[in-house]
């Protein structure tokens, strides 16, 4: 499969190393633009199609928290932040901001490639067929069955949505804000409190498993073990 990425990196030997082994790998047919600053990016962005950026934090002109809002004004398209800010409040911001990952410099090659790639295989449904677990609840999502317990029960969509993202971002917190973004669209008019109406009745649907579904006050949920 062919994909289209762009590198947003203003240190012109990372865009190189990084544009020569992504290109060099034979898994995929891989195709990457680059962009020196934050504000060519945000243009390239708007003028094509792209299946995952890579998005440095330091950037001239539009720094890469300010160009990652931007970019989810308009897509869901997964981004990876590249950064050498590796403080735990600076990567819970990216998160924050509608990032998919992060990778910290000084940075493997290898390693990189393995995310950007999953991440690929993830964004166009390519890794589906493994169920996903989450202490009492399992996730088949190509049957689109959830199970508790070994019993199957049944979700509405925006429920199953809505624990289907929790799960795959794992004792991460999320904001209400983004779940809104993830899963009613960036479009949508109504306020998060539909959020919390939506969490309420998926935790009454998983039972005692819904207590795994907890309330971070001020910020949002996150799912745990």
């Amino acid at each position: 499969m062919k994909y289209k990425l762009l590198l947003v990196e203003d240190d012109s030997q990372i865009r190189e190393v990084v544009c020569d082994y992504f290109t060099g790998r034979t898994e995929n047919d891989i195709e990457i633009d680059t962009a020196a600053d934050g504000e060519e990016g945000c243009d390239m962005i708007y003028e094509s199609d792209y299946d995952l950026v890579m998005l440095d934090i330091m950037l001239p002109k539009m720094d890469g928290f300010t160009l990652c809002r931007e970019i989810r004004k308009k897509s869901i398209v997964p981004i990876i932040f590249i950064t050498a800010r590796g403080r735990e409040e600076d990567i819970l911001y990216g998160y924050n901001m509608g990032c998919d990952d992060y990778i910290v410099k000084p940075f493997s090659l290898a390693e990189s490639y393995a995310k950007v790639n999953a991440l690929l295989k993830r964004s166009k449904g390519l890794l589906g067929r493994e169920k996903l677990i989450c202490g009492d609840i399992v996730i088949d999502p190509v049957r689109f069955v959830v199970s508790v317990n070994d019993k199957e029960i049944e979700l509405p969509p925006k429920q199953y949505s809505l624990l289907l993202y929790l799960v795959e971002n794992k004792d991460m917190v999320i904001e209400r804000e983004m779940l809104l973004n993830k899963i009613w669209g960036y479009d949508f008019e109504g306020n998060d409190r539909v959020v919390d109406n939506h969490i309420k009745k998926l935790r009454n649907a998983l039972g005692d498993a819904g207590r795994q579904i907890k309330t971070v006050i001020t910020k949002g949920y996150k799912i745990v073990e």
